[in-house]
């Protein structure tokens, strides 16, 4: 934690999440397949940092890219790879159920959130959530469902993220004694305090990703370094 902020990465592979460790974070979250807007991280991925780091691990439950709304085969495969990964040490599941209308599918959220607290670990909703129309709906839905945390950017998308943190923040105010608000989605280096201020959820979710030689987005250190010291120096 730095300044009273919470902070989230948001990581593709191994070596990534290892070099993430070493900075004053709070949470990794960890995905495969960035490139695919973060899928399923592998049980043996998750067990090696478990052995490796200490920081906590909230692991992706998604099985492919594009939409979130599953059949039923693709639904029970999630459950199955969330307990999997509840087994292999994840602290946390970040996932996302909607149904074809784009509204939350509470039957699903309820019955993974179920499972995730069954292990005592976090559920997380991810940004499915933004593609709801009534945030404020959509919120109380996630809230009966007990969800822990909703990663979302208001709706917006950058360059446009600080209008999305005006919605957060009057969410954040109406909702933060039943369920938590973690801003991301378009967070950077020129914007991360603003984020922070406007959005007021004294928490922040961030990637710091650039492209590799090898065509996968991997972690950009300098990117990270100076987000940091944004944070570090918000109150000057």
């Amino acid at each position: 934690m730095i300044n009273n902020t919470t902070i989230e990465i948001c990581i593709g592979n191994i070596d990534d999440a290892v070099k993430v460790a070493s900075y004053p974070i709070d949470r990794i979250e960890l995905n495969s397949a960035l490139e695919l807007g973060g899928l399923s991280p592998s049980l043996e991925t998750i067990r090696t940092l478990k052995k490796t780091i200490a920081v906590p691990l909230c692991c992706m439950c998604r099985p492919r890219g594009g939409d979130f709304c599953y059949s039923e085969r693709e639904y029970e495969t999630m459950l199955m790879d969330a307990e999997a990964m509840l087994k292999a040490g994840a602290d946390g599941i970040v996932f996302g159920f909607l149904h074809k209308d784009r509204t939350i599918d509470v039957e699903r959220t309820g019955t993974m959130t179920d499972l995730v607290h069954s292990y005592q670990k976090e559920a997380v909703f991810h940004k499915a959530f933004d593609e709801t129309e009534d945030l404020d709906r959509s919120t109380r839905e996630l809230i009966s469902c007990h969800v822990d945390r909703i990663l979302t950017s208001g709706r917006a998308v950058y360059p446009e993220i600080l209008q999305g943190c005006k919605i957060l923040h009057d969410l954040h105010e109406k909702y933060q004694k039943q369920i938590a608000f973690l801003p991301g989605g378009g967070v950077r280096i020129e914007n991360i305090r603003d984020v922070l201020q406007i959005s007021g959820c004294g928490q922040v979710h961030m990637t710091s990703k650039r492209q590799s030689k090898g065509g996968y987005l991997e972690l950009d250190e300098v990117q990270l370094q100076e987000m940091l010291r944004q944070i570090e120096t918000m109150k000057e």
